[in-house]
């Protein structure tokens, strides 16, 4: 005869995760711009890639609009492509 199911597993730990606020919508003073460098550098990575929002904590609409500012940096060469320069302004 078979064991019960409660038996097979071990139980886990229930760990605590702490939702995440976005910040923009916390600080409604906080504007998303795309000259502003400084909060855009926040947003990428070492690699030059866009942060995802499960790990940033943004909402979704505050994450589409920091994804296309990044974008529009980008394109006017404020921010690079890559992560290997880093650019302090």
């Amino acid at each position: 005869m078979a064991a019960p199911r409660d038996q097979k597993r071990p139980q886990r730990k229930k760990t605590f995760i702490r939702k995440r606020i976005c910040r923009f919508c916390a600080d409604k003073t906080l504007t998303i711009d795309y000259k502003d460098v400084k909060i855009l550098t926040s947003f990428i990575g070492d690699q030059g890639k866009i942060v995802p929002s499960r790990i940033f904590g943004n909402c979704a609409k505050h994450q589409r609009k920091c994804c296309e500012a990044i974008k529009r940096a980008r394109q006017i060469a404020l921010l690079p492509y890559s992560g290997t320069s880093r650019v302090v302004r």
